[in-house]
């Protein structure tokens, strides 16, 4: 299953102990695509990747990079990081709806 999954989602932002994190968060159709994924990978291999990650190549306008989406809620959440590089590049703020896609890799 390499299919991309991709969505309209809201930029938000969470405030760590260290730092501010920016991030998307992947819900309904998507998420079940990338649960699905995840227990594809799970059967073939044997094993699950760290927190339950699936590791993907992630695309915000013409900016792409290899990354991780992690599992939240029993995998009907998947959140996706988006770094301070990718923000400036795309001239992203918190609270913009952001096109994302994500190719599990």
């Amino acid at each position: 299953m390499n299919d991309t999954v991709s969505a309209a989602l809201p930029l938000t932002s969470w405030q760590g102990e260290k730092a501010t994190y920016h991030l998307v968060i992947f819900t309904g159709p998507e998420a079940e695509a990338l649960a699905g994924h995840a227990l594809m990978q799970r059967l073939e291999f044997g094993r699950r990747a760290g927190f339950g990650s699936i590791k993907v190549t992630a695309r915000i306008g013409a900016t792409a990079w290899k990354t991780s989406v992690f599992p939240q809620k029993h995998q009907s959440q998947w959140v996706l990081l988006i770094g301070k590089k990718v923000m400036r590049a795309e001239g992203l703020a918190p609270g913009d709806t952001i096109e994302v896609a994500v190719t599990p890799v």
